[in-house]
């Protein structure tokens, strides 16, 4: 089962619907965590959200609780509560990115996309990781080919990753194998 902590935000559901093709998905709100299923399900997933991490403190706590466990996804906030967690700093943006689409670039850095090849990104943000940030196993893995902001994350060892775009937009060319390429990850 995925469990998604859900907060509060418009394309969760286009998340959740995405999920629900490859596994059973349950969601409850990030303030209503029903232990029970956190603890028996396989992959948590950090929905988009409104706000920066520093206003979800029981998502952190999860984090923290569940990392090396259990697979842990972020998207959008999700991927910001992810390196925010890791001590990243999570800043403004000088542009605001919502409903656009981004070309992205996949680094060598990542273990589960081709390197260097070029995606179509739907971007919904104002924040964005402040760097330079570095971390013994969490790497960027995309980044943006105009801005060169942080777009995806993965730490293989204790199976974290994330996407600051949203694989569950219209605007992002090949969502569905971008979230199954994450699901299936050992």
């Amino acid at each position: 089962m995925i469990y998604v902590i859900d907060h509060e935000d418009s394309f969760t559901y286009n998340l959740v619907h995405l999920l629900d093709s490859f596994a059973p998905t349950y969601v409850s709100n990030y303030f209503n965590i029903d232990k029970k299923k956190l603890d028996s399900c396989k992959i948590i997933v950090f929905s988009p959200g409104p706000g920066d991490p520093s206003n979800y403190s029981e998502t952190q706590k999860i984090y923290h609780q569940y990392k090396g466990l259990k697979k842990i996804v972020g998207i959008c906030l999700g991927f910001q509560q992810i390196l925010y967690a890791e001590k990243g700093q999570i800043i403004q943006q000088k542009k605001i990115y919502h409903g656009y689409q981004s070309r992205i670039k996949i680094l060598k850095e990542s273990s589960l996309f081709k390197p260097n090849k070029i995606l179509l990104g739907g971007r919904y943000h104002s924040l964005k990781l402040k760097e330079p940030f570095s971390h013994q196993n969490l790497k960027i893995t995309m980044r943006c080919v105009e801005t060169n902001v942080a777009m995806a994350i993965e730490d293989t060892i204790n199976n974290v990753y994330g996407f600051q775009f949203h694989p569950d937009s219209f605007l992002t060319v090949d969502g569905k194998f971008l979230i199954q390429k994450i699901l299936q990850a050992k």
